[in-house]
């Protein structure tokens, strides 16, 4: 038998629809059509014969009539006619059993709850664009979903080596025993030799413990990293000691930008900037003993009046300066922990509106979709990639040696 195939380019096929509410329900019923066709194809894939065949004889399953479900999709609401088998083994991957949403809704529910938006307004949207109704509970639901990508996500195997690793923390209130508390993920990111960047993790936490960092470490151990080249951090508590205790080659660098906002912040204007020029010798020094001699400039100077700004330099100058023995393109990439900060703020701007969390988990869901959405943990090289890759390689020698032998030498 010839089919007819319709040409919707053409003209007249449009003159047969007197209003905008005529073109919507053909489309509904091309839509209804398409998706029952495509159940009825699976359930015949799954049975293993066509309707009505004889090879179907004696095999123990048949099809059993019909059941109506009320499908949400992005045309609105479609009342579905989905076929049944006799024993009930046949579960449609297009539209799954218990599941009354296709076409991607659930997406949508997904990236809007990572903009921050409620189950409210979400409920809201969704109906004011899609003209459907997807309760709260239906939204909690779905977004319940995206902890178990959490967890996967989290436990992946991660690569042998880093060659850098920027780690720290952005702060939340979240609700615990009927009170509010602060509580601050941490998060660690990772230079791989691809020379790209990603994110490695996250965790939470209460409070800043020596305990607690050696537990993030020993995690990424156990989940495949065995180098990190270079740490990058801020001064947090008890960290420096937990990266030597389970990584004891790797080089550790404290966050000079943080350096810098410490050691000004009780200096008075009246000497602010003097103090900012000489405080500059230090990190704009050619090499760590120019470094160290424009710390004790600094300290003979201003160790009187402000012990405090001086205090940390003398006390961190080793970690302070370590990027001073780098190239120069390496030490833009080491000396400061802004690019995990770029990401914390791109987190903190999609959650702004969330003045508390209600669990620990609600916290971790949006940070980790913030996370995937973000663009800094891309799949785009750094810049300057060959020739860092290089660097890093004559550097560390064997260590990283085989991870970046395919970059051609510049």
């Amino acid at each position: 038998m010839e089919t007819t195939k319709l040409n919707i380019n053409d003209e007249d096929f449009f003159k047969q629809f007197k209003s905008a509410d005529e073109l919507d329900s053909f489309l509904h019923s091309i839509f209804k059509r398409g998706v029952e066709k495509m159940l009825e194809v699976e359930l015949t894939e799954h049975l293993g014969y066509e309707k009505h065949s004889v090879e179907g004889t004696n095999t123990g399953n048949s099809r059993n009539g019909k059941n109506t479900k009320l499908v949400k999709t992005k045309m609105g609401e479609v009342m579905i006619e989905v076929p049944r088998d006799r024993d009930g083994s046949f579960n449609p991957v297009l539209i799954p059993k218990r599941k009354r949403m296709i076409d991607k809704i659930e997406d949508v529910v997904i990236s809007l709850y990572a903009k921050g938006m409620s189950t409210r307004d979400i409920e809201t949207q969704i109906k004011e664009i899609y003209g459907i109704t997807v309760s709260s509970s239906s939204i909690s639901n779905i977004t319940e979903r995206v902890l178990v990508d959490v967890e996967e996500w989290q436990r992946r195997p991660l690569d042998n080596t880093y060659l850098v690793v920027w780690m720290d923390g952005i702060v939340f209130k979240v609700r615990q025993e009927n009170k509010i508390i602060n509580k601050s993920i941490y998060i660690v990111m990772g230079l791989n030799t691809n020379g790209r960047r990603e994110v490695l993790g996250m965790w939470i936490s209460e409070t800043e413990r020596a305990s607690f960092w050696m537990h993030i470490l020993t995690e990424l151990r156990a989940r495949g990293v065995e180098n990190i080249a270079i740490a990058c951090t801020d001064n947090l508590k008890g960290l420096t000691q937990a990266i030597k205790a389970v990584f004891p080659d790797t080089l550790t660098q404290l966050c000079i930008i943080h350096q810098i906002r410490n050691a000004i912040r009780f200096i008075p204007s009246k000497h602010k900037r003097e103090f900012m020029r000489d405080m500059s010798r230090i990190y704009k020094a050619i090499n760590q003993e120019d470094a160290v001699i424009a710390i004790e400039e600094l300290s003979r100077k201003w160790a009187d009046k402000y012990p405090f700004s001086v205090k940390s330099w003398l006390q961190n100058q080793a970690e302070l300066t370590t990027f001073l023995d780098f190239p120069v393109e390496i030490r833009k990439i080491i000396y400061t922990t802004n690019i995990i900060e770029n990401l914390n703020r791109q987190i903190r701007k999609n959650t702004s509106n969330k003045t508390m969390f209600p669990t620990d988990e609600a916290v971790l869901k949006a940070v980790y979709l913030s996370v995937q959405q973000s663009h800094i943990t891309s799949s785009h090289q750094i810049v300057n990639w060959p020739v860092i890759a290089n660097q890093f390689n004559v550097l560390f020698g064997d260590k990283i040696k085989i991870c970046l032998k395919n970059i051609p030498l510049r």
